[in-house]
């Protein structure tokens, strides 16, 4: 096992850029870990590269640019930073085993932040599966990484993504050709009930955001379906049309580009995979780890920081990274808990005032049953090509959780390990048993979290290995 570090962080995001540029500042041996080839997670992909593309820049805009300061203040730190880095094993004795350059390796830590992030809530639909249908995330990946933008292309979801994407594939003069929004006009009213809270001014700024995109958009002259049902995706062997139902009405574009999105939700399978204890969230429909407020899960010097501690949002995510990063330093003794408290107390503002706004925005963007809970025929399981109404059926026969679909169906045993059924399977068993999801529960989840090699299992006691 290699030498020890005081401070592990996994993820090169907003809030694992904070967390490891603190901890290190404070003098703390820090490792940085990340499974991309460089900083800046999700939301600040391709961050350094897209310095050489001012026209880029432009169309991805300033909350794009922000994430600049984050990754220079890492690379000017001491932490060891360590990119194309697949994280396979964390124990709850804080050994870390991931593999680098076709070597695992095993190293321990003092303190471990996981600051992991969030995926895209999976859509399950009739036809979701067919080539030509992506994720609105991934559209966004082709812009940032190479630049490029799908022709025709189809949006079709809800929630503050879905608009951010289609106003900067306007900025790059290739609009979208239509915006399916399926956020329900019934959430308007349920939702105003936040909105006191959100009239902070930094949560303000969200909603401002928000308004400025929707002009832009409709200046353009987008094509926008509102409060949008029954979406069905058409095709033999790949996407054709998409049929819908917007305002009651019925409608079918031709379309051979779709990508969908429905929010995000934490990445769970690593602190699952430990044994951290969780917790269903019903505002953001998603399991979280059970922490305390400096990001403390249920396994002793073990935190989590940013989404994957309940979606908060990037700058959020940045604020919470810190603040974890002066736990895990009085953990390990370098400061005393008056000065921990004095550290974070800004960060902790600045925390709550970027958290004001979420309960508005999960609350009018909440998922549709029909996605929470598809149709019998619709798959849900993509690795083992499992429906709905399969789960459904292994209930009535006394299928009460997901490891037990394991069981009956192997659900959640293909390459993705459950990342995207998981989710979907609890639900449709909660509602089946007239339940909450939370008593319903999730897979359990072991080793390896990824496909590792044994030729890599193999270098790990060698010398010289590449």
């Amino acid at each position: 096992m290699s030498a020890a570090w005081d401070v592990v962080v996994v993820g090169a995001g907003p809030a694992g850029l904070a967390a490891a540029t603190l901890a290190a500042g404070q003098g703390a041996r820090t490792l940085l870990l990340d499974e991309q080839d460089a900083p800046g997670g999700q939301i600040y992909r391709a961050i350094e590269r897209t310095r050489d593309d001012p026209a880029l820049r432009r169309i991805l805009g300033p909350d794009y640019t922000h994430g600049d300061g984050l990754v220079a203040g890492m690379r000017a730190c001491a932490a060891q930073y360590a990119p194309g880095t697949s994280v396979w094993q964390i124990t709850p004795e804080r050994e870390v085993w991931a593999t680098r350059a076709g070597r695992s390796e095993a190293m321990r830590a003092g303190t471990l932040i996981l600051a992991t992030g969030a995926m895209e809530r999976p859509v399950p639909l009739p036809g979701w599966t067919l080539p030509g249908v992506m994720t609105v995330g991934g559209v966004q990946i082709l812009l940032k990484s190479a630049g490029m933008v799908p022709e025709g292309l189809v949006l079709a979801g809800s929630g503050p993504l879905l608009y951010l994407v289609a106003w900067q594939l306007v900025r790059a003069g290739k609009p979208p050709a239509a915006l399916l929004d399926t956020a329900s006009d019934d959430n308007l009213r349920p939702a105003l009930r936040h909105l006191p809270a959100a009239l902070r001014p930094t949560a303000l700024g969200y909603l401002a955001k928000g308004l400025a995109l929707r002009r832009v958009l409709r200046r353009a002259g987008l094509a926008l379906h509102a409060d949008v049902t029954d979406i069905r995706i058409e095709g033999d062997t790949r996407a054709e049309a998409v049929s819908f139902r917007s305002a009651g009405q019925p409608r079918r574009l031709v379309a051979a580009m779709i990508a969908l999105h429905e929010g995000i939700i934490p990445a769970q399978q690593m602190t699952r995979s430990i044994g951290c204890a969780h917790e269903w969230d019903a505002q953001q429909h998603a399991f979280r780890p059970v922490l305390d407020t400096w990001g403390n899960t249920s396994v002793a010097g073990i935190l989590v920081a940013g989404d994957a501690s309940g979606i908060v949002g990037a700058r959020a995510a940045e604020h919470a990274g810190r603040i974890a990063a002066w736990e895990a330093l009085c953990q390990l003794g370098r400061v005393d808990a008056a000065a921990r408290d004095r550290g974070a107390a800004a960060d902790r503002a600045g925390l709550a005032a970027h958290r004001a706004v979420r309960p508005l925005l999960d609350r009018l963007y909440a998922p549709r049953a029909e996605i929470l809970r598809p149709a019998d025929d619709v798959t849900i399981c993509r690795c083992e090509e499992i429906t709905a109404g399969q789960v459904r059926a292994v209930v009535a026969r006394g299928c009460a959780g997901p490891n037990q679909a394991k069981n009956f169906l192997r659900a959640g045993m293909g390459p993705c390990q459950g990342r995207l059924c998981g989710t979907t399977v609890a639900e449709l068993i909660a509602a089946e048993l007239g339940t909450g999801v939370a008593e319903v529960g999730y897979f359990r989840i072991r080793p390896p979290l990824k496909p590792v090699a044994l030729a890599e299992l193999a270098a790990m006691d060698t010398e010289d290995a590449p």
